[in-house]
């Protein structure tokens, strides 16, 4: 039930591609069997802010996530910034009319769950979305920053997720809320359940040889593409030493592999524009083979970050005035 962590400007999670791609299929499934009942599904506006307790939470947040992002406001009765941020959140989550669902946790009464966000003081917003947690912002907030920080979730969540939200019928009944629809078993399922597998257990080479099974017979799947390159990512990491990785890249600015191999360290530690700037500069300082070199591997990164994180199109941007 614990949720794993993920954040829209920080460290990179490895772990949310096969999410990012089940949620996709769930939300495809989702329409096109609301399309095939006549457009059925709708949900009552008083779906859309629900209290959650321990004995819920799977259901209720984490299945619910692979359809809408889930905006968990913690809170408690005697906290008086909860008192001014609730309503607040309630008003916009019937305002965003379905982009998100506001769950509602009374930390008193669910001590477990506050713990496993690891929350030291209230009020405190976190959002899930296809099962992975990112926090929003804690403590008070003015309302222009939370339309930002959740105009920001609708975004990623749509892009990353192809989560485009609920459709919303004011004649709906409450608590009529559908459960997601199962996703359809692919031809590569067991192969790509194997490689998470392979990767929750350490096994980098059993996921990289795993996902290149997948792409010998069908080249074009992302979700096969996708881990590889973080699973190749993780692979070339294990074993390597951090201080002499950092040491041999400050001694060696012009030297290809060293700046490679620090840019690695600082992309799986969540430093992203650290290890995209380290590789630009070497791009630049580099010429012929190396310098393709340098150049590809910073492709690959990009991979593994997403192309629609706005630091990728920045570091795009940075790597074509250092080439031309």
């Amino acid at each position: 039930m614990q949720p794993r962590n993920m954040s829209m400007s920080g460290v990179v999670d490895l772990a949310a591609v096969k999410a990012a791609q089940e949620a996709k299929t769930k939300a495809e499934q989702a329409r096109a069997e609301a399309a095939r009942q006549g457009g059925g599904g709708a949900v009552s506006p008083a779906d859309l802010v629900i209290d959650v307790d321990e004995a819920g939470f799977e259901r209720d947040v984490l299945q619910r996530s692979t359809e809408v992002p889930v905006v968990i406001d913690f809170w408690a009765e005697w906290c008086e910034p909860c008192k001014q941020l609730s309503p607040v959140l309630e008003r916009l989550a019937l305002e965003y009319n379905g982009r998100f669902v506001l769950a509602k946790v009374d930390v008193d009464a669910n001590q477990m769950l506050m713990q496993q966000f690891g929350i030291q003081g209230i009020p405190a917003v976190f959002a899930v979305v296809a099962g992975q947690a990112l926090p929003l912002f804690q403590g008070a907030a003015g309302e222009a920053q939370i339309r930002q920080t959740l105009d920001q979730l609708v975004q990623v969540a749509e892009q990353r997720f192809g989560l485009t939200g609920l459709t919303v019928d004011p004649d709906a009944e409450a608590g009529a809320a559908p459960a997601a629809a199962p996703a359809p078993a692919g031809p590569y399922d067991a192969l790509l359940e194997a490689a998470v597998q392979a990767l929750d257990a350490g096994d980098f080479g059993g996921a990289v040889q795993a996902y290149k099974n997948v792409l010998s017979d069908d080249p074009g799947n992302s979700e096969a593409r996708l881990g590889l390159v973080q699973a190749e990512l993780l692979q070339r990491v294990q074993g390597l030493d951090p201080q002499q990785v950092r040491k041999d890249a400050a001694e060696k600015p012009g030297d290809a592999q060293a700046q490679i191999a620090a840019a690695d360290l600082d992309l799986v530690g969540g430093h992203v524009e650290d290890a995209f700037g380290r590789l630009i500069d070497t791009v630049r300082r580099t010429v012929g083979d190396d310098r393709d070199t340098v150049r590809l591997r910073l492709l690959e990164l990009f991979d593994v970050v997403g192309a629609e994180d706005p630091r990728v199109t920045t570091a795009r941007r940075a790597l074509a005035r250092a080439l031309f």
